[in-house]
């Protein structure tokens, strides 16, 4: 039941004979799960606590980052540094005291995804990588939640619904994840900073619309947004009947093709050791001005033609802003320079 303090609160959405107390009340009931308090997460978890979401998990193991502030509006300088579930939680109580806040500081990962969607009646995917949004995808059948889901690419977007009442997945819509690196994520190739709120009212909207049983869901469908001419349009695609999802993948990464590194070292022992290693930053040229560790320095982009320009005489450290970039050069050099102990910067530099 509603108090008078919570119809006053919703009372626009009372107003719609479309939702009404019934409607405001199967919100109150619901639990929904947001995967990533990021870009997309945001926006998201803004509107589903606004419009009253009942319940509400937020699972992000990140910290807030200086560059996550053009576009991750929940948070303030005064968060970087600290734990984004956690500070998002603190931010949207402030928006509505009547929801409940379940945070979960962590990864999503194939010890934990089955058993946190258990507990939720839709899952939300705000995630920005392939491991991710597969393992959503293959979780949210194996516990028949409804995914929805949205993805940005500089100024265009995607959303769609995966798994509702037993419809296609992001399997049916891609089969098998690209090459890893084909495909580079915001932080490399940046994105339009408005871009990711729009998308995730749309993933918002979605959700909304599951719970009230309103409208025309977009299962079977890919909308897609860009963002510089205003354009959309949707695709329809078909569930794939052959696919029969029964368990989880071993390990998404490898699934994925991320390059697996077998040598890494921390910040902390590397400063303890530098003059044993060379080192390497492939980050771009804004990023060195700003702040660097010494060492030589090529972009990632420029790697394939200057590699051969690499101070090879000790075992290389190459680093980056996270640890990606630097992984994903080892990978092109592993191939392509002889007898070199390569070793990657764990979480790179910040």
């Amino acid at each position: 039941m509603l108090s008078q303090n919570e119809k006053k609160f919703y009372s626009r959405h009372l107003l719609l004979n479309e939702i009404g107390v019934e409607g405001q009340e199967k919100l109150k009931q619901a639990k929904v799960l947001v995967v990533g308090a990021g870009g997309l997460g945001c926006p998201i978890l803004q509107y589903l606590t606004a419009a009253g979401v009942g319940t509400i998990g937020i699972v992000d193991g990140d910290t807030v980052d200086v560059s996550n502030l053009q576009r991750q509006i929940l948070y303030t300088v005064d968060d970087v540094g600290k734990p984004k579930a956690k500070c998002a939680a603190s931010r949207l109580k402030q928006l509505n005291p009547y929801v409940k806040f379940n945070v979960h500081q962590e990864f999503l990962s194939t010890t934990n995804a089955l058993a946190l969607f258990e507990n939720y009646d839709i899952i939300v995917d705000g995630s920005d990588n392939f491991q991710t949004r597969y393992l959503c995808n293959d979780a949210a059948v194996l516990t028949n939640k409804p995914l929805v889901f949205g993805s940005i690419f500089k100024f265009e977007g995607q959303v769609t619904v995966f798994n509702y009442n037993n419809g296609p997945t992001y399997r049916c819509l891609y089969p098998t994840p690209p090459s890893h690196g084909s495909v580079p994520s915001c932080s490399e190739i940046g994105v339009l900073g408005v871009l990711p709120g729009i998308v995730g009212n749309f993933q918002a909207n979605e959700t909304l619309k599951i719970i009230l049983g309103l409208g025309e869901i977009l299962s079977g469908k890919l909308l897609t947004f860009n963002a510089l001419t205003m354009q959309q349009m949707q695709f329809k695609f078909s569930k794939n009947e052959s696919l029969n999802i029964t368990s989880l993948e071993s390990n998404y990464d490898v699934f994925c093709g991320v390059p697996q590194i077998e040598k890494e070292i921390t910040l902390e022992d590397l400063g303890a050791n530098k003059d044993i290693y060379n080192l390497l930053d492939v980050r771009e040229t804004w990023e060195r001005e700003q702040h660097h560790i010494g060492g030589q320095h090529i972009p990632l982009g420029e790697l394939t033609s200057r590699f051969k320009e690499i101070d090879i005489s000790k075992p290389l450290v190459v680093y980056c802003k996270s640890g990606i970039r630097s992984a994903r050069a080892i990978s092109f050099l592993e191939d392509n320079l002889e007898n070199v102990s390569f070793v990657n910067l764990k979480g790179g530099i910040g």
